[in-house]
């Protein structure tokens, strides 16, 4: 006989990285949400990633990465140009405040 246990449901933050303990969390996650629009913005129009390049000059490789979700090794200024390139405006939006407490950097000791 098999015994069940209570299940325990965790809900997350919202941010994948962030629930996993990245420490580039918000910079991972903003780059996701560009690639992200990136490949929405292609799929509307139908462009595959060679009339992309045509279109905006932008080598297939790098659309190619995006659609793969390969976009940690692009900078935000670059997905902010490529957004650029297929006539996008990005509009940027700061907010700065203290860690929490357990999420501060461990001190270290001699």
């Amino acid at each position: 006989m098999m015994t069940t246990s209570p299940i325990e449901i965790v809900f997350g933050s919202g941010n994948d990285c962030q629930d996993c303990n990245d420490r580039d969390a918000n910079l991972h996650e903003a780059k996701a949400l560009m690639g992200a629009r990136i490949v929405n913005i292609l799929d509307e129009a139908g462009l595959s990633i060679r009339q992309a390049e045509i279109r905006t000059g932008v080598s297939h490789i790098e659309f190619s990465r995006i659609r793969q979700a390969k976009v940690r090794r692009f900078t935000i200024d670059r997905l902010m140009s490529i957004l650029d390139s297929l006539g996008q405006a990005v509009k940027v939006s700061v907010t700065v405040h203290s860690r929490d407490q357990k999420e501060a950097t461990p001190a270290l000791h001699p």
